[in-house]
Order: structure tokens, then sequence, then C-alpha cells
């Protein structure tokens, strides 16, 4: 039964949480793993020397990463982004798209979703010239102007008109959680993903970025095989009720309230293996010594 034909039938969205669907159980096997293989990776925005291209992804690889994300649409040269990747074996694991803030695609008018869906099809090309595998999407945001259940489903919609776009590239979409007021549990997060009903549309889930409102732990059992990538970054409850919800994110990896065995050993259940990628404050070499130090502590 394809998941539209079981969400039809009327399944809850408890059951929707437990679906295994093939398409995304077809690349693992969670017997044939031991433990989590991870690589770690960070946003190119981060790096804050003033280099080259080529000098940056050389020092990114000396201090320990395996992989950097790039921007898309970016200002950038393609054919220095792909020569310096080739230089150094630094790897490019996906892209981030630069435009689903600006004009993101549960926007009411559809002239700004159009430039979302535009901007979507640079990403995809631009991974696939890379070498990637997944472009990261926010897939809209809720306020005062939109609400939460035109957000879902112009956003569904539009997503979908991606997914032949993305079966041509070969580059899959990756829906992130972030706090856009929108999506803010695992199980209608899962739901989102297989209404969709595409192996080419999954999750990149944002580590940090729930720890606010729930735990980490919670979300990957949930999401499953439906997670493509993982971002990245700390979190304080203490900060937030003391200093304000934004001020819980000034914590370094591991200083904060995230339960990282707790963490590791969902990533291990669900069988997961693949790319993670710190989304913290950047800077200088030794800067980003620092954070390499702190990944791989916790994924290596």
């Amino acid at each position: 039964m394809r998941r539209n034909e079981f969400i039809k039938a009327g399944a809850g969205l408890a059951g929707l949480s437990m679906i295994r669907p093939s398409v995304f159980a077809s690349n693992f096997d969670i017997h044939k793993i031991s433990k989590p293989r991870i690589k770690i990776s960070l946003k190119y925005g981060m790096v804050k020397e003033d280099m080259s291209i080529l000098e940056k992804f050389q020092m990114l690889k000396d201090i320990g990463f395996d992989g950097v994300e790039m921007d898309s649409p970016n200002n950038l040269d393609n054919e220095e982004i792909i020569a310096a990747k080739k230089e150094t074996g630094l790897e490019i694991p996906g892209v981030v798209n630069s435009v689903h803030w600006q004009s993101p695609l549960s926007h009411p008018d559809p002239a700004e979703r159009a430039k979302c869906v535009e901007a979507m099809k640079v990403s995809l090309d631009d991974c696939k010239a890379y070498g990637g595998t997944t472009v990261l999407l926010v897939p809209g945001k809720v306020d005062e102007t939109v609400p939460y259940d035109e957000a879902y489903n112009r956003s569904q919609e539009e997503v979908k008109k991606l997914v032949p776009y993305a079966k041509q590239t070969g580059v899959k979409i990756a829906i992130e959680n972030v706090w856009n007021n929108f999506l803010i549990s695992p199980l209608e997060a899962a739901r989102f993903i297989d209404e969709i009903d595409s192996d080419m549309v999954g999750w990149y889930f944002d580590i940090g970025n729930v720890v606010r409102y729930g735990w980490p732990e919670h979300w990957i059992k949930i999401l499953d095989k439906r997670i493509f990538k993982l971002d990245v970054k700390e979190y304080s409850r203490k900060k937030q009720q003391e200093e304000g919800i934004w001020k819980g994110f000034e914590v370094e990896l591991m200083e904060g309230d995230i339960n990282w065995p707790n963490v590791m050993a969902a990533i291990e259940d669900i069988g997961y293996h693949g790319w993670a990628s710190a989304e913290v404050p950047g800077g200088n070499r030794k800067r980003l010594e620092e954070v390499s130090m702190r990944m791989q502590k916790i994924f290596k």
C-alpha cells in the first residue's frame, strides 16, 4: 500500500509515525550496522578567514572536516568550487537553498512562491554539479498573515511541483525543522513527508532546533528513514529561561541540554549513516578547529 493510500484509509498521526516506507528503507539495513558511521561537515558561511575558495577548502580538510555545504544560489564561481573540491578531497555533501526565507513556498503571492521554486531548481543543479545529494529547504513559515493550514497546503503543493526536477537531477529535497512556527511536531513532520509520497523528499533534521520544545532523540526515532542528513547545534534551556529563547543557542556543543549519548543511540537505532553538519557561530581557523574537535568527539 502506498503512503497516500494509507493516509486516505484514515490512519491517525500515531499510525503515520510508525510507517516504514520501502522508498526510505531500500538503502538501509539496520542489522548490518554495528554503530553509526558519520562524516562531519559545516556551512561554508562559517569560514571567516580571508582566503580563496581553494585555501578555505584545504584548511577545512586539514582540521578534520570531511565536507562543507554551500549556499545556492550564490555569487561564487562554480568552476572554482569544483576545482577546490577535486584538489583537496573535501566533499560537498549538499547545498542550502538561499531564497526560502525571503520568498517562502508558503507565501500567499504565487509570484513569491515561484521565486523559491526557480531558486530551488538552481540549487538542485548546483548540488548535482558539486557532487552532492541534497538541497536543504525550509518549506515555509506561519505568521500573522499566513495561517497554519494555508502554509501546510501551499508549501506541500510547491514541493510536489519540484519532485520531477529533483528526479531529473538525482538530487533529493531535504526539509529542515527551524523556528518557523511550522511542522513543530515529529508526527506532523513525518506526515508532511509521507503525503508528498516521493523518495526524492525527506528530512534534514536539525538536532538543536527542537530542544526548546522537545527531545531530539524522540524526533529521530519517529522520522526514522525519512532523515537524509543532520544539522548540529547546541541549546541550553537554562539560558532560554533566564536570558531569552534565542540566548539558548549561545552555548558550545556538548555544554547545553542535548543528551548526546541518547541522540547517538537513536541514530544507531534507525540505522542512520551519513552526514552531520555543524551550524554554529564560525570564525577563523582556531575557532573552526574547536568546532571540528567537538564534532569529532560527538560523532567519531
